[in-house]
């Protein structure tokens, strides 16, 4: 056995074939002193959702001007963590073997795009699950990635501090296990709330009245007194509604919310099979887009907002963002 390999960091990704090892996630910072703020950096961020789990990875460059990114690669795999968590409370067996193959598929990657840093936050999911630990410590041992469980606030500012707002803007990030809103106000935050709400959980039959109308107060509450709020959503389920709704219906990055409950009324009527067949969708999205339209159209329509900005950015573009910063600071 090579001594050499048995002595790689926990943290590290070695190619076995070049003898080249990643640096590790949590030691954003110390990178950051030794980059050379001259040369492109290969950057990757992974998202390990309640629905799916993803990798970006992208070219970033420092030029006068400020960072300049170019996507290189983007990998969205539905391993549904979710639908086990959310029902037993644990991440079966099953997978847990799952997330493993995942994740030394992105290995591969990160390695073949030359990758010179990563980090990898996992959600709601894994939040919940009362084995999230042994899961953690599961996928270290089979793949030498570490993975960061954040929590739903840190998870809203990531997201947040990516797109920057102008005037008062709700942001709305919906995914598999839970919804989160921030509340900007000229660029100040004023509020932000997490609720355990999101698709994988409405597809089990697990929201009550009781959570539907904990949610409503606290949206009314939150944006009582609050003009002219727009919603910035993110997430991949409102970026692929925004592409579905016809061109004639929507402005740049821009949907109405006539033209989203419009196609929420036809994507609802259909079965999940007839939304696959005419709308081009996979099984793991024809599901849960119709949960995903239910809930920014109920936010909408408490904030009176009538359009819903989607810049098609997410939680992988954000980590990838806060990384550059801090290599590039």
């Amino acid at each position: 056995m090579d001594k050499d390999k048995d002595n790689v960091p926990a943290g590290a990704i070695e190619d076995s074939d070049t003898q080249q090892a990643m640096p590790s996630a949590v030691d954003i910072s110390d990178n950051a002193q030794t980059a050379n703020k001259l040369q492109p950096v290969n950057l990757a961020a992974i998202d390990i959702g309640s629905n799916a789990a993803r990798i970006l990875i992208k070219r970033v460059e420092k030029l006068d001007d400020g960072l300049h990114s170019q996507k290189l690669q983007f990998l969205r795999i539905p391993i549904r963590l979710g639908m086990d968590v959310f029902s037993k409370g644990m991440i079966s067996d099953k997978r847990e073997k799952m997330l493993v193959r995942t994740m030394k598929i992105f290995r591969q990657l990160m390695i073949l795009y030359n990758v010179d840093d990563y980090r990898i936050c996992a959600t709601s999911a894994f939040r919940d699950a009362g084995n999230s630990k042994k899961i953690l410590r599961y996928v270290k041992n089979h793949t030498k990635l570490a993975i960061d469980i954040i929590s739903g606030t840190e998870e809203a500012r990531i997201i947040r501090d990516n797109y920057p707002s102008q005037g008062n803007a709700l942001y709305m990030d919906v995914g598999g296990g839970s919804t989160e809103l921030s509340l900007v106000c000229d660029g100040e935050l004023t509020d932000m709330r997490s609720f355990d709400i999101g698709t994988i959980r409405l597809l089990n039959e697990q929201i009550t009245p009781d959570h539907w109308n904990e949610m409503i107060t606290e949206v009314q509450k939150m944006t009582e007194n609050v003009k002219d709020i727009h919603i910035i959503g993110s997430g991949g389920n409102i970026n692929k509604l925004y592409k579905l709704v016809p061109k004639r219906a929507k402005k740049k990055n821009e949907i109405t919310l006539e033209a989203l409950t419009r196609l929420y009324t036809q994507l609802s009527s259909l079965t999940i099979e007839e939304r696959m067949i005419q709308y081009e969708l996979s099984d793991s999205r024809a599901d849960v887009i119709v949960p995903a339209a239910q809930l920014f159209i109920m936010v909408a329509g408490i904030t009176q907002s009538k359009s819903i900005t989607v810049p098609n950015v997410g939680l992988t573009d954000g980590i990838i963002n806060e990384m550059a910063k801090a290599m590039f600071k």
